[in-house]
């Protein structure tokens, strides 16, 4: 399987690759467990590369989807400055108290994920999953999703990992993986703003401990 990756999307192989070296450096430095935050624009591919990681070493992946933060009406979003909805969009207490703090303690982490496909309740915000989420503790906690390198983490993270991708193509993916047109223009007339604020104020490319490509990343993969 890594042999034909690396002919046919050698870019991500290269990508899981740099992620693990340095990873693997950082945790010889570190009492373990090491906190790796996998971050990036909508559709850099974090997923796939989370995934990758995980079947590549002993870790336990936390999607930062679980923890958005669901208790706010969805029409309040974009009466909100840029800068709030940038560091509102996730339930941080929770995703620490929940997952992230257990995990670096060496115990079993359980939380409710926040349940989109259960859709709006009658004021506006959503609900949790009835199903309950558990990761096992373990050498190596990855966080993706986007906005996890942010300010409010930063006394937990080890390594910090920019997923790169051009503008173009994360919007031509995020159109191919979603079936609901409207909602993906109204969630870019809401979000496209946050991201570009967040990655040029907030965590600018050169603030990143390490800064990968995410180009040619394909929905299934090992590395």
């Amino acid at each position: 399987m890594k042999n034909q990756l690396s002919q046919e999307i050698p870019g991500l192989v290269e990508a899981c690759s740099q992620i693990l070296i340095a990873a693997k450096r950082v945790a010889q430095t570190r009492h373990s467990p090491i906190l790796v935050a996998l971050d990036g624009g909508s559709g850099a591919g974090k997923s796939t590369l989370a995934l990758m990681l995980e079947q590549a070493t002993d870790s336990a992946v936390g999607p930062s989807d679980d923890f958005f933060a669901a208790s706010v009406p969805d029409w309040e979003w974009p009466k909100r400055s840029i800068p709030d909805r940038a560091k509102d969009v996730l339930d941080w207490q929770r995703l620490r108290t929940e997952a992230l703090e257990p995990l670096l303690a060496g115990k079993t982490a359980n939380w409710h994920p926040f349940d989109f496909a259960a859709g709006l309740r009658p004021d506006g915000t959503y609900s949790m999953s009835k199903e309950l989420t558990v990761r096992q503790p373990a050498p190596w906690i990855i966080l993706e999703g986007a906005y996890t390198s942010g300010p409010q983490l930063n006394d937990l993270i080890d390594l910090s990992v920019l997923v790169d991708v051009s503008l173009l193509e994360r919007h031509e993916r995020l159109a191919k993986r979603e079936g609901d047109v409207q909602f993906l223009l109204r969630w870019h007339a809401v979000w496209d703003a946050v991201e570009e604020y967040y990655f040029s104020e907030v965590r600018p490319k050169s603030s990143f401990d390490l800064v990968v490509s995410g180009n040619g990343i394909s929905e299934t993969s090992n590395c």
